[in-house]
C-alpha cells in the first residue's frame, strides 16, 4: 500500500506523507485493487487538502476507509424497490478463439455492429462463441478494431512488455502534465465545506474514469456539466456517475450545437475529455483552438492505451486493457481458472478517475494540462504485486447513508463515502438523472 501510495504521490507532485487508512480486508484478486482503490482516492484528498492549505492556512486531516472505497470502486448506489439495468451487452464477453481468448466489448450499438460484420448478425453468446472460435485471436483484434469496433486479445504481462504498445505506454509517466504559462488562476470563491464552489467544470467524459473524476469535483462543490452526442446512452452505469451533474446533449458536427459548447467552453474553468487523441482535432476542438477560446483553461484527458505508440488512437474500455496488458491472464492463473478471469471491478477506469480529479485540483494552482491512460494505470497496478485473501466485512445497512437521493427511476442510497476530510464532507447537490436532462448552459 505504502508503495502504491508513494507512487502516485511522486506522480502528482504530492508530498510523501502516510495517509491513515481504516477498517481491513481487500477484494480478492491477483492484484491489490483495494490498495490501488485507497491510494488514488487518498491522492485525491491529498490535493484537495493542498488546496485548502493554500486558501485557509490549515491543513486538514484526512483517512480513507478500505471497505468503502472498495464498494465505491464497484458501485456506490443503493436503489430501494428497483433496479439498476445490465451493465453489459448481452454478447459482450470474453469467448475462446482458434489459438486463446478475445473479448468484444458491444455495449454500445454501433460497436456491437463492427463485431457483427466481421462474425455475422449473432442472437445470443452462443452463437457468437461458434463464430469467434474460426477466428485466430489476433487477426480478430485487428479485424473488429478496423471495422470501427472494440476488441482485445487476451495477452500475459510479458507478452505486453514486448508489444509496440506496451513498450510505448509503459514508458510513458502515470500523469503527463504540462504547462501553461498563459495561466492567471481565478480568485478562489469556495469554503472549508464547498471549496469548489464558483469553478465550472465541462465533463466530455463516458462510462467511468472520467465520469468518476467529475462526481469527485461535484461532491466539492463544482459545477458539472456534462455533455453527450445526441444518442448515446449507459443505462448501466448513468445512475452511478451522474450524481452530482447536469446533463446536456449537444451534436459537434452541427454548426448550431458547436457555436454553443464554443460558448461553454470559453466560460469553463476544468475541461475533463475521454475522446481519443486524435478526435477533438478532428471536430476543431483541438488542443490549439481550446487553449485560443479559453486560454486558462486547466485541460484533463484520458484515453485507454497511451498517448504514444500504435493503439494511441485506438478505441478501448478497462476490460479490454485489462485483457491487453495481462491482468486477465494473471488472474487466471492466480484463480486456476479456465478462462480469463478480471479483476472484481473496473479499478483502472476507477482509479484513473481519482487520479484525473486529483490532476485537476494540483493544475488550480498553477494552470496547465494533464493526460492519464488506463494502460498506464494497468502498469501501475500490476507492478505493484499481489493481491490479498483477506476478506473484507460484508456490506450492511449501516454502510448507508441516511439521504434519500430521489433519481428519475426511483428512490435510492448511497454508499457513505471512504474518504473523510476535516471539514470538507463530500456531498452533491443534484440527484443522478438521464443523460440530456438539462440544458447546455452553465448555472
Amino acid at each position: 500500500m505504502t508503495d502504491l501510495l508513494t507512487s502516485i504521490q511522486a506522480a502528482l507532485g504530492l508530498p510523501h506523507t502516510p495517509v491513515p487508512f481504516t477498517s481491513s480486508g481487500a477484494l480478492p484478486s491477483a492484484f491489490a485493487v483495494t490498495d490501488l482503490a485507497c491510494a488514488s482516492i487518498a491522492a485525491a484528498g491529498q490535493a484537495l487538502g493542498e488546496l485548502l492549505q493554500q486558501h485557509t492556512a490549515r491543513t486538514p486531516t484526512l483517512e480513507v476507509d478500505r471497505r468503502l472505497a472498495s464498494f465505491w470502486f464497484a458501485t456506490s448506489i443503493r436503489p430501494v424497490g428497483w433496479n439498476v439495468p445490465p451493465l453489459w451487452d448481452p454478447i459482450a464477453g470474453d469467448y475462446a478463439t482458434k489459438d486463446g481468448w478475445i473479448r468484444l466489448h458491444t455495449n454500445a450499438p454501433h460497436h456491437r455492429a463492427a463485431a457483427e460484420r466481421m462474425l455475422g448478425a449473432c442472437r445470443d453468446r452462443a452463437a457468437m462463441a461458434t463464430a469467434v472460435a474460426k477466428w485466430a485471436s489476433t487477426d480478430l483484434e485487428h479485424a473488429v478494431v478496423e471495422a470501427a469496433g472494440c476488441a482485445a486479445e487476451m495477452r500475459t504481462w510479458a507478452q505486453w512488455q514486448a508489444h509496440p504498445q506496451g513498450i510505448a505506454v509503459n514508458a510513458e509517466p502515470l500523469i503527463q502534465f504540462s504547462e501553461n504559462p498563459r495561466y492567471r488562476a481565478k480568485a478562489w470563491q469556495g469554503s472549508v465545506a464547498r471549496p469548489l464552489a464558483g469553478l465550472k467544470v465541462l465533463d466530455l467524459t463516458r462510462v467511468l474514469a472520467g465520469p468518476v473524476a467529475s462526481r469527485f469535483l461535484a461532491g466539492l462543490g463544482a459545477d458539472v456539466l456534462r455533455i453527450d452526442p445526441p444518442t448515446w446512452n449507459e443505462p448501466g452505469v448513468v445512475p452511478e456517475v451522474t450524481l452530482g451533474k447536469r446533463c446536456a446533449r449537444l451534436d459537434l458536427h452541427d454548426t448550431a450545437d458547436r457555436a454553443v459548447f464554443a460558448n461553454l467552453l470559453q466560460d469553463a474553468d476544468i475541461l475533463l475529455h475521454g475522446y481519443r487523441a486524435d478526435a477533438l482535432e478532428r471536430l476543431g476542438f483541438g488542443a490549439a483552438e481550446r487553449q485560443r477560446l479559453a486560454p486558462g483553461l486547466i485541460d484533463v484527458c484520458l484515453n485507454a492505451y497511451g498517448w504514444s505508440g500504435p493503439w494511441q488512437n485506438r478505441r478501448g474500455f478497462d476490460s479490454l486493457v485489462q485483457m491487453s496488458s495481462g491482468i486477465a491472464a494473471a488472474g487466471q492463473q492466480w484463480s486456476n481458472a479456465d478462462k480469463p478471469t478480471p479483476l472484481p471491478v473496473q479499478a483502472l477506469d476507477h482509479a484513473t478517475g481519482y487520479l484525473m480529479a486529483a490532476a485537476a485540483l494540483k493544475l488550480l494552482a498553477h494552470g496547465g494540462s494533464a493526460r492519464l491512460s488506463l494502460a498506464r494505470t494497468a502498469k501501475l497496478l500490476i507492478e505493484h504485486g499481489a493481491g490479498t485473501d483477506q476478506p473484507l466485512r460484508a456490506e450492511d445497512d449501516r454502510d448507508q447513508g441516511l439521504l434519500v437521493e430521489q433519481t428519475p427511476w426511483g428512490p435510492a442510497h448511497r454508499l457513505q463515502v471512504p474518504l473523510k476530510i476535516t471539514g470538507t464532507p463530500l456531498q452533491w447537490a443534484i440527484p443522478a438523472t438521464e443523460l440530456g436532462s438539462h440544458r447546455a448552459q452553465w448555472w
